[in-house]
């Protein structure tokens, strides 16, 4: 299964590279901020869509999707928030919300800040925001492939 994950699109305009991307891909998780329906709409038309709602999101985001959820993709089990808070500390505040949670790999948004990286054998991924490097030196967006056990991720800068 490869999946197209992104967040933080915050209403601007999704770069032409990740469309195409996401096209090649069998799902597309988005780890919140929106910020407009129009922004789930081009990626809804391209793959199904499972996502939660971040802080600067509509009433409208908020009502079809949850803060939080887990979906299980195979043996996988994957973790999605938006994530709060200042940046520095959002590691933190992610590892406490899914403390009680049996996952594999916990998506999240919010800092802008691209991450892939192994804690306690469980992969935490911010794949950074496609189009405002608010916070970071590049935009960027993720692959994830999930084949049996093994998860391998990608954090892809835009050009």
């Amino acid at each position: 299964m490869k999946i197209g994950v992104v967040a933080d699109t915050h209403s601007q305009e999704i770069p032409k590279q990740l469309l195409d991307d996401f096209k090649k891909t069998d799902m597309i998780l988005h780890a919140g901020d929106f910020c407009s329906w129009k922004d789930y709409k081009i990626f809804s038309e391209i793959k199904e869509v499972k996502a939660v709602y971040g802080n600067m999101d509509d009433e409208r985001i908020r009502k079809k999707f949850p803060s939080r959820q887990i979906l299980q993709i195979g043996n996988i089990f994957v973790g999605i928030t938006h994530g709060n808070g200042s940046p520095e500390k959002i590691l933190t505040s992610i590892r406490e919300e899914f403390k009680r949670d049996k996952v594999d790999v916990i998506i999240f948004g919010h800092s802008h800040q691209p991450l892939s990286k192994s804690i306690n054998n469980v992969l935490f991924f911010n794949p950074g925001s496609p189009n405002d490097k608010i916070l970071s030196p590049y935009c960027s967006y993720g692959i994830i492939e999930i084949v049996g056990n093994k998860i391998t991720s990608k954090i892809i800068k835009v050009n």
